[in-house]
């Protein structure tokens, strides 16, 4: 009889030589060791295929899939997860870093509260170093028990990775796989957390990673991050505005979907409707990333500390 690990992780990499050997030693130096690691390579093209052989000959928790042809970004990640068997989930980043007992802090805080969905911690973005860019406050409400109000936070309030948090599978197939039009992302959260609430570890243990070659910044026009999550957004039936338009719709239709009181499905969409309006002002697409970096010798947080494979980094 074979036994699946608890938790499942989901990595989709394209291309990611640069970074990837980092994130892999994070994860698995991870406290908590229940899991299996998934990698779906999107056809590297670099010396992205011998570094996942080599890991995977030597932790046999790795299983290393490589596609015959790029797919994209967002068929990946769903693909990735179909591949995965534990009762719990998370995607991986190639190029973020993990502190060893992110895994450990989010499986103790679903298994302490059954009524949330996923869980994550606290956060902070660096730079291709490693060095604190940008530490931030969670202020989203998330862990709201309503419904409306968590859906109304993530519509409003910038910050929060909840993309990687730690989720339950079985809420995971029941919300529709990730999309490839405008922050398709964004409304994939929005469907998890009309499913149930999040929960914040409070203390800093997941690092995202911003570097020029991030796809985010490799693909500045809001058409050219499109076609990254998918090739088929090239075509001239996928102008920026049909993919703005799905983005709005993507939340109507999130809404739609979920498992809602009538009463609980209007407040949704009226805070839809006032965001819509909202984005008419100046400032409203803020992103954590942008904000004024810190003075990272003043940071007291030592990543280099935190992270496996990083210790012969420390002054």
């Amino acid at each position: 009889m074979t036994t699946h690990p608890r938790l499942s992780i989901g990595l989709p990499v394209y291309n990611g030589e640069q970074y990837l050997a980092e994130s892999l030693e994070a994860l698995l130096g991870q406290t908590y060791d229940n899991f299996e690691l998934v990698i779906s390579d999107n056809a590297s093209t670099d010396g992205t295929r011998e570094i996942c052989r080599s890991y995977a000959a030597r932790d046999s928790r790795i299983r290393y899939i490589r596609l015959p042809e790029n797919i994209g970004a967002a068929p990946n990640h769903n693909y990735v997860f179909t591949e995965c068997r534990g009762e719990l989930f998370k995607w991986a980043s190639h190029d973020d870093l993990y502190a060893r007992d992110l895994l450990k802090r989010c499986v103790e805080a679903l298994d302490e509260r059954p009524d949330i969905v996923l869980a994550h911690s606290g956060q902070a973005v660096i730079d291709g170093d490693g060095r604190v860019k940008v530490p931030y406050a969670y202020g989203l409400d998330t862990d709201s028990p309503s419904a409306p109000e968590r859906f109304r936070s993530l519509l409003f309030e910038p910050g929060g990775d909840d993309f990687y948090g730690v989720m339950r599978a079985d809420v995971l197939r029941q919300v529709k796989p990730h999309d490839s039009y405008h922050h398709a992302d964004r409304t994939f959260v929005a469907e998890i957390t009309l499913h149930g609430a999040f929960h914040q570890v409070p203390e800093l243990l997941y690092f995202r990673r911003d570097h020029p070659t991030r796809a985010e910044r490799a693909n500045p026009s809001k058409r050219s991050r499109c076609v990254n999550l998918d090739p088929r957004r090239a075509g001239r039936l996928h102008p920026t505005p049909r993919l703005l338009a799905e983005y709005v719709w993507g939340f109507a239709s999130a809404i739609r979907r979920a498992p809602l009181t009538p009463a609980d499905r209007r407040a949704c969409y009226r805070h839809l409707a006032v965001w819509m309006a909202s984005r008419l002002r100046p400032g409203a697409g803020e992103r954590v990333e942008d904000r004024a970096p810190v003075d990272a010798d003043r940071f007291d947080v030592s990543i280099d500390a935190l992270v496996a494979g990083r210790e012969g980094r420390q002054a």
